[in-house]
């Protein structure tokens, strides 16, 4: 199984804690990952489907996946 990029577990970081920051979430994004938000929601989209990010964070990724699907 491949292992998660600091990358993606930044990605994870913040959306496990997003709204604690004083700052928007997507200027967050752009501080401290340097992507738009655009390219965030896609590799946060990527991460929901990667069986390593669910491994490593269950019930955020499942929070996230019934969002995704009530959302689609």
């Amino acid at each position: 199984m491949p292992e998660l990029s600091e990358q993606d577990l930044a990605i994870l970081d913040i959306e496990k804690q997003w709204w604690k920051f004083t700052a928007s979430k997507e200027r967050v994004v752009r501080e401290r990952l340097g992507l738009s938000a655009t390219r965030y929601y896609l590799a946060l989209n990527t991460l929901l489907d990667n069986p390593a990010a669910a491994a490593a964070e269950p019930v955020l990724i499942n929070r996230l996946r019934a969002k995704r699907e009530t959302a689609g």
